[in-house]
């Protein structure tokens, strides 16, 4: 979508919508108060009729209000007091999908005076993201016809400029729900690897690990979770030298990357096993995060680690019974093929604190249906060794709007994953499910400050209920991290 900000007085085209977002208990003021006096009063009766307040969500649409623009929208943005950026930009959202198949062409938002212009600007690129390339016989009626937003701002160019970062941050959100939203038979390990590699153009650096230097690091764990695919693994490593010292110590962020998961030789029902197409969700945050913190230059080093494999029933794959040696040196027996991410994370988080020894390692993972058991659909969650750390994904988490809840990590809980056999097993059974899966990470962690973020509740939407994500794909993590790195360790 091509975004504009625009003076008040910028004159609006006839293939227009005018949406003006209202404050609850103030429906008439600034901006609506004049398009109202310019209607002859056509939005209070239109008001009144239909008993908008102007409450956040509301939408109240008047067709055939005198003035220039085709439609004119009142969008609620609730309480004024409570009113924020991401209030912005769900109101800008909020007004996209009232028209989006109008057949109208252009929509111009008027934020209330003190509001964001840039936020309801990234507001409209987050909704108008559609993942449609497989579509060949949709309607015409059905496709969006809005292609161009204009925004008005008191400063178009403070406002412009304010938007720059964000269109980073959009332009990544997109290619994070673009990863996620690819087919199995399109987006395997190596293509995934592909697609990061072309993130260069960027000013990453990306490094793909094959099978054979796995295998020469040690990397058992991982590899096993792969052996039955006919897809190959990769280990990809995503670099960012973006501070003046690009020697400093990074900040890491390692992404479970399971392209597709049919639970292996543990085999998962039939019934809803095509979604798992975004068992690769983790993987896909951590690279949308990387290409947001080159996208905008941030002023770090930050190192993206992404463990891509395919687990499949081949009768070369991994058994129940099975023992394998982790990079760690450390064994694991496999009790549940099923129980797969842990073992890709093993690896990967071994491999990025042994070699880059970060500041921190933040991995991010659909690991678990035991949290959305704890958490529902909207929060995830959230373990860590390290207070500071925690605090600093939690302060993210609520400036940008996704929810994460800590979890507990009791040591009397890791016994669950002693093996008899081995130095652990890969399950601890049904009880504390998100939480012994946690603890199986953390043995490989080597006392570097680490989380843990178990996004399977909040990676996939079916339906949203949040007007800036689409149903599908998320995108969720890359504000938070991204979030958290530019509060806290940009310098």
């Amino acid at each position: 979508m091509q975004i504009e900000f625009v003076a008040a007085g910028a004159a609006v085209g006839e293939k227009s919508a005018l949406a003006l977002v209202v404050f609850e208990g103030e429906v008439l003021a600034g901006a609506a108060a004049a398009a109202d006096a310019a209607a002859g009063g056509a939005l209070t009766r239109a008001a009144a009729a239909q008993r908008f307040t102007g409450a956040k969500g509301q939408v109240l649409d008047v067709l055939g209000a005198a003035g220039e623009a085709a439609r004119v929208l009142l969008v609620g943005a609730g309480k004024k007091a409570a009113f924020d950026a991401i209030g912005a930009e769900h109101a800008a959202a909020s007004a996209y999908h009232a028209v989006k198949t109008s057949g109208l062409t252009t929509l111009r938002v008027v934020p209330p005076e003190g509001g964001s212009a840039a936020h309801a600007a990234l507001g409209l690129r987050l909704a108008a993201y559609r993942f449609d390339r497989y579509r060949t016989k949709e309607p015409a009626e059905k496709k969006p016809s809005i292609a161009a937003a204009q925004v008005v701002a008191a400063d178009t160019g403070k406002a412009a400029a304010e938007f720059a970062p964000l269109a980073a941050l959009a332009d990544a959100i997109a290619f994070s729900r673009d990863l996620v939203s690819e087919p199995p038979n399109v987006l395997y390990p190596a293509e995934f690897a592909a697609r990061v590699k072309a993130l260069e153009e960027l000013g990453l650096e990306v490094e793909v690990l094959g099978e054979a230097e796995m295998e020469k690091l040690g990397m058992g764990s991982l590899l096993g979770v792969g052996q039955g695919s006919t897809r190959e693994s990769q280990l990809a490593i995503l670099k960012w030298y973006g501070a003046a010292d690009k020697s400093a110590q990074p900040v890491a962020f390692v992404g479970k990357g399971v392209c597709f998961d049919t639970g292996g030789i543990s085999i998962k029902p039939a019934d809803g096993m095509e979604d798992m197409k975004w068992d690769m969700g983790g993987a896909a945050a951590v690279a949308g995060v990387m290409h947001a913190l080159a996208g905008r230059k941030a002023k770090v080093n930050a190192i993206g680690i992404l463990g891509l494999v395919e687990n499949m029933p081949d009768g070369n794959a991994q058994r129940p019974g099975d023992v394998v040696t982790s990079m760690s040196g450390q064994t694991i027996e496999i009790i549940n093929t099923d129980a797969e991410g842990r073992l890709v994370l093993a690896d990967a988080v071994w491999y990025c604190q042994d070699r880059f020894k970060p500041k921190f390692m933040v991995d991010l993972a659909t690991l678990t249906g035991a949290i959305i058991i704890s958490l529902g659909n909207d929060y995830a969650g959230l373990f860590s060794n390290n207070d500071e750390l925690a605090a600093n994904l939690l302060a993210a988490s609520g400036a940008e709007a996704e929810p994460l809840w800590r979890m507990p990590l009791p040591a009397q809980y890791d016994k669950q994953i002693d093996s008899m056999i081995a130095d652990m097993k890969n399950t601890g059974g049904r009880p504390g499910g998100s939480i012994t899966a946690a603890l199986f990470i953390q043995r490989f962690v080597n006392g570097v400050p680490w989380a843990h973020l178990d996004i399977a509740s909040t990676a996939w939407k079916k339906p949203s209920t949040v007007p800036t994500i689409p149903d599908g794909a998320t995108g969720y993590g890359v504000r938070l991290l991204n979030r958290m790195v530019q509060d806290k360790y940009e310098g």
